[in-house]
Formats: C-alpha cells, structure tokens, sequence
C-alpha cells in the first residue's frame, strides 16, 4: 500500500506502509454492517416517534422530528446503496426490538448514546467501501449523526438545568 505524503525533504513523495486501522473492514463486512444500519435507522425513527410525543414543547418535538426525518433518508439511502453494491435488495426485519423510552431524559439519553453508537458503525463501514459515492454518501450520514449527537447533547443539558 503506498500513501501520498506533501513534497517535504523529511518525507519521500511515496512511502510503503502496512499499518491497516483497527476499525477496518472487507467489503463484505460493510454490507453486513450496512444491511444491519437499515434495520437500526428505522428502530431510530419509531424510538423518536415516541420521544416526540414525550417532548415537553414543540420547539423541542420540532428538533426530534428533524433528526427522525433524517433518520429515514438515511434508511432510504442505506437501501440504495445496498441495492447498487449488490444487486440485491434489502429484505427481511430483524428480531432486534426498538428501543422504549421510559421518561423523556432516559430517551434523550438513549439517542444520544445511539447516535454516538451509530458513528462507529459507519465508520467501520466506510473504511470497507470503494472510493467514490458511497464513501462520499457514508462520509455524509456520519456528519449528520454527529450532529444529531450534539442536538441530543443540548437538548438533555435544557432539560437537566430545568429539572435543578
């Protein structure tokens, strides 16, 4: 594997290496882990259904209902790219149950854990894709989950400093 470094006396313009990331992946196993995030991103959209409904006003519902209708684009596009990868679609529900929300800050909690989760599972994912498209379109739902972090994130820190 060579690596292309910037034109400096100390580094050679190529350089031979073996380091491989721990989170790297085959492509095999990135659609597995793909075919998997299409199951888990509608679990995330029926779990925000119910945070929506538990939200305590609607400029809090509105923030939710943002983040869940990008949930379901994300679905949608998982789809799709499993579709051009493999020629196959996505088929089947998995046994995996959504997650309950038991008050509206364990649910905040809970999808602020999970959007975290779901930035590690595509990275995996995106070290096992080609170049091109789908890296780029995997590149994009991760910054979208990141972001949907940090919008749990400041959602729970209104919510905690209003329960002092």
């Amino acid at each position: 594997m060579y690596s292309v470094y910037p034109v400096h006396s100390v580094y050679p313009i190529l350089r031979s290496s073996t380091f491989v990331p721990v989170w790297a992946t085959s492509t095999q196993e990135a659609l597995l882990l793909m075919k998997d995030s299409v199951q888990g991103e509608r679990n995330d959209e029926l779990f925000y259904d119910q945070l929506i409904r538990l939200a305590p006003d609607q400029g809090q519902a509105d923030v939710i209902t943002s983040i869940r209708n990008d949930e379901q684009k994300h679905n949608q596009m998982f789809r799709q790219m499993y579709r051009e990868i493999t020629g196959q679609e996505v088929t089947g529900v998995s046994n995996e149950v959504p997650e309950q929300a038991d008050t509206y800050i364990s649910g905040l909690q809970k999808a602020y854990q999970g959007e975290l989760s779901a930035v590690e599972k595509y990275r995996k994912i995106w070290f096992g894709l080609p170049y091109g498209v789908y890296k780029d379109t995997l590149y994009g739902i991760i910054l979208d989950e990141q972001k949907h972090a940090a919008k749990y994130n400041n959602l729970l820190i209104r919510n905690l400093a209003a329960n002092r």
